[in-house]
């Protein structure tokens, strides 16, 4: 099936909100619009829509004209197998003694590495974010320093590869949680896929808030690899699901949302240990003192 993508551009944050307003009231209307600042310095801003009908380049013209924009291009965009594409473009990543990777990597893998098999169409928790990153690298430093988990949790797992990680490295069971139903279902496949079915108990749960993880809690390592918000409302939770001395590895953070998501877990009686930054994020490894 053909498709359509409209793209411009304009030096103006509110001007390009408004014409990415604008734009979805067009006729046929997209099926998507986007509005991003381009990520080089320049205060350029890009609104794109997604068309499964050729958009009307009339109206196109005219909300451009009126928004203060460059002239749309639009690009017939053909079928793609999109899984395929980003299969080759993704290639392993080394995070410490752990590489994740997709399964058309299986044969090219490094040597003495810990694998994580994820399949690169899930997109983020790949290894390739920077947030996914650091937290396996926090988790190496901490194993280098001899620390062994005995009762970890993964609050907010996605696909589950930080849990997979501990897994791999210790033999107790890993529990793990996310506050959507298809996340559940994604990271317990990728437990089997990773021959650790049964080796991670996974639910649907916000937060803390689970029968089971309350049952199995003080946990001696907590990953929470979400958003600054929902860090900072689970500060308290989180001191009370930590065992005394227990680590937590928090990302999801940007780097200056870095120094509140610090404070506020200081405030709960966490002790920093260790502060990364990889891109635009930030991963912080805290104890509780």
């Amino acid at each position: 099936m053909m498709t359509w993508t409209a793209l411009t551009t304009l030096n103006n944050k509110a001007q390009a909100e408004a014409l990415g307003e604008a734009l979805e009231t067009l006729t046929p209307e997209p099926t998507g619009v986007g509005v991003f600042e381009v990520e080089d310095g320049s205060g350029v801003w890009e609104v794109g829509g997604y068309f499964i009908e050729a958009p009307d380049a009339a109206g196109l013209a005219l909300l451009a004209a009126m928004n203060g924009a460059k002239d749309f291009v639009v690009s017939e965009v053909p079928e793609t197998d999109w899984v395929a594409h980003v299969r080759r473009e993704l290639p392993p990543v080394e995070a410490g003694r752990f590489v994740v990777y997709g399964s058309h990597d299986a044969d090219s893998l490094p040597e003495g590495k810990i694998p994580l098999l994820i399949e690169a169409a899930m997109a983020f928790g790949t290894g390739h974010h920077g947030t996914t990153l650091g937290c396996l690298i926090a988790l190496d430093e901490l194993i280098e320093l001899g620390f062994v988990g005995q009762n970890v949790a993964d609050i907010g797992c996605g696909t589950a590869v930080l849990a997979m990680a501990a897994a791999k490295v210790w033999p107790q069971t890993v529990l793990a949680s996310d506050i959507d139903e298809v996340a559940v279902e994604v990271a317990l496949a990728n437990a089997k896929a990773n021959d650790l079915d049964g080796r991670i108990t996974c639910v649907e749960a916000a937060g803390f808030d689970h029968p089971t993880l309350k049952g199995a809690a003080p946990f001696d390592l907590i990953f929470a690899n979400i958003l600054k918000g929902p860090l900072l409302m689970l500060a308290d939770d989180m001191a009370g699901a930590c065992a005394q001395g227990g680590h937590i590895i928090l990302s999801g953070i940007l780097n200056e949302q870095a120094d509140e998501v610090q404070t506020c877990y200081s405030s709960a009686g966490f002790e920093l240990r260790k502060r990364s930054s990889i891109g635009d994020w930030t991963t912080l490894t805290l104890s509780r003192s």
